[in-house]
């Protein structure tokens, strides 16, 4: 199942939360280092309008690089958008969240090749469910763990048990990720939260160990990564 009404669903959740985000508050930072709210919703932003551009050139026939670095500056377009008023990202989000949907419900093949991950058109869709429910946790804007669905956890673990080392297995419940003796268990979103960084791992039982690199994308550099900040 393609998770299309769940990305939606998550970008209202979202949208949401922001309505009451000042500028004041834009400003601010955000657990990432050297980002402030506003860079996190300009990467969220242009991170969908990047998505957009893919699936909409791919219904065309036509294959682009989520990033180009030939003709995008991702780091330049993050910095100069960031310092937006708190109603002008919600308009940009907004924009970008409404044109990918537009563009996906006009898929019909989720198999079709694409320049991306796993090279189909289905990979946009559930880069962009992780992109908004763990970006909208560093935004602090009322978005906790705690609200990620249990499918969208189940499907972070999934993505994110390339981290786990050799001879670890992290298991919720009856599903198990990884291989070896040693054993992470607890529940998934848990476990998603901290395969993501977004947690030490609380609730987490088992010997936790150093994680390796989140799973790449050619061409992309990754956000910073969150500093955890102290109980």
């Amino acid at each position: 199942m393609i998770p299309v009404a769940a990305v939606a669903e998550a970008h209202r959740r979202l949208h949401r939360a922001l309505d009451g985000l000042t500028d004041q508050q834009v400003r601010e930072p955000s657990p990432l280092p050297g980002w402030t709210r506003g860079h996190v919703l300009a990467h969220v932003t242009d991170a969908g309008r990047a998505l957009a551009d893919l699936v909409e050139h791919a219904l065309l026939g036509v294959l682009v690089p989520l990033y180009d670095p030939a003709t995008h500056d991702r780091d330049g377009i993050i910095e100069a958008t960031a310092g937006r008023t708190a109603e002008e990202h919600r308009r940009a989000l907004l924009q970008q969240s409404v044109r990918l949907e537009d563009a996906w419900a006009r898929v019909r093949d989720w198999d079709q090749h694409v320049d991306y991950r796993d090279g189909k058109l289905s990979s946009t869709v559930f880069a962009r469910w992780r992109e908004v429910w763990i970006h909208a946790v560093d935004l602090d804007v009322g978005i906790g763990v705690i609200d990620w669905p249990e499918d969208f956890a189940v499907h972070a673990v999934d993505f994110l048990a390339a981290r786990l080392p050799s001879g670890v297995t992290a298991r919720a419940g009856d599903r198990r990720w990884g291989s070896g003796g040693a054993e992470v268990t607890g529940s998934a979103r848990d476990l998603a939260a901290w395969l993501s960084g977004r947690a030490a791992g609380d609730g987490l039982t088992g010997n936790l160990p150093e994680l390796g690199p989140w799973p790449g994308v050619s061409g992309a550099r990754r956000p910073p990564r969150p500093v955890r900040r102290a109980p």
